[in-house]
């Protein structure tokens, strides 16, 4: 039998079975407890997965670091299969890694896997890409992840973009077709537009040209303005605002170049700053004030960051647990897409 009001001890906790609910007693009513989550707000969760570690052969290594605090990151668990050279995206509360190569054997694939933010664990094969490739673009919104482009056995260019809905298991479904053949180019998002930045297309060794899709609306890529400087297997990430480019080959040396994007715009790429040292194949997450730039040639360690806003020449934030390079990707649950 429940206690009249008067004689409830203040402070005192509950369920309540209706709205599923812990609350506590403030004297007068019972209040909903707020419940705090790691991954959410200041406690979004930056994952990077996959890669070389060292050269020549590809890991299934995930790892992951509090954003907002940097450090060393600390083991997630591991991908369905080792590779590198693929992409991600993620929602709110996924990370999915696709495509890329793998060891044995040696061969491309379309294998897409996810983890889930909050529950450090081993992948699990969420489903197929169109094509087996290396060297896609990853982009998405909290609902739609879209893999564009990338390179199959013997250098094909794909200029094909596939999508998932990503709370649904399942193979990707044709979306449309980017404006070429489009192989290393970097993709940004915001929780209505996606863009593709750079690349190596057939008729170029590196590309400045910049391509924007409209997340919610199946169709074709169009030209969107230009990077001030052209570069592929470049690192990217982004806020709901600015889209930041980082690093690459431009087109046959590395470079240290940062560019951001106002991603409403159609106009050109600004340099921003420049990474600590020249860098290609690292890979790139964002939360809502930040860009973080991981791992990459020479089999890097380090976790550099770089504010939105202000820009400026990124600052060391941390370091992968071992210099990885061609990473698989890297994705967080608070990037520019989600909103």
């Amino acid at each position: 039998m429940s206690l009249p009001p008067k004689e409830i001890p203040l402070g005192a906790i509950r369920f309540n079975s209706d709205s599923q609910k812990l609350e506590y007693w403030m004297g007068s009513a019972w209040m909903q407890i707020k419940t705090f989550s790691p991954n959410l707000d200041g406690g979004v969760r930056g994952v990077w997965a996959g890669g070389r570690r060292p050269a020549p052969a590809f890991y299934n290594n995930i790892e992951f670091i509090a954003l907002a605090a940097g450090g060393t990151t600390t083991d997630f668990g591991d991908l369905s299969l080792q590779r590198g050279m693929g992409n991600a995206f993620g929602s709110k509360t996924k990370g999915f890694f696709f495509g890329g190569q793998g060891n044995s054997p040696a061969t491309y694939n379309n294998r897409s896997d996810s983890i889930v933010f909050a529950t450090q664990g081993n992948a699990v094969d969420f489903g197929n890409t169109l094509s087996s490739m290396i060297g896609p673009s990853g982009l998405s919104n909290a609902t739609r992840g879209l893999c564009c482009g990338g390179a199959t056995p013997g250098s094909g260019r794909l200029n094909e973009i596939g999508y998932i809905t990503m709370s649904s298991e399942g193979n990707f479904i044709d979306f449309g077709d980017m404006t070429g053949g489009n192989y290393g180019g970097t993709g940004l998002a915001s929780p209505v537009r996606g863009i593709v930045a750079g690349g190596q297309q057939p008729s170029t060794s590196a590309s400045n040209q910049k391509q924007t899709i409209k997340i919610a609306t199946l169709g074709n890529a169009e030209n969107f303005g230009d990077l001030s400087y052209s570069t592929y297997n470049a690192a990217g990430a982004s806020n709901a605002v600015r889209g930041i480019v980082a690093g690459g080959y431009a087109p046959s040396s590395m470079t240290a170049n940062i560019d951001f994007i106002t991603l409403a715009s159609s106009g050109h790429g600004i340099k921003f700053g420049d990474l600590i040292a020249a860098n290609a194949t690292g890979k790139a997450c964002s939360n809502s004030t930040h860009f973080f730039h991981g791992g990459g040639s020479g089999s890097s360690t380090s976790i550099q960051r770089v504010k939105f806003s202000t820009g400026g020449d990124a600052t060391d934030w941390g370091a992968l647990s071992a210099g990885t390079d061609e990473l698989c990707g890297a994705t967080s649950n608070g990037h520019g897409g989600l909103g």
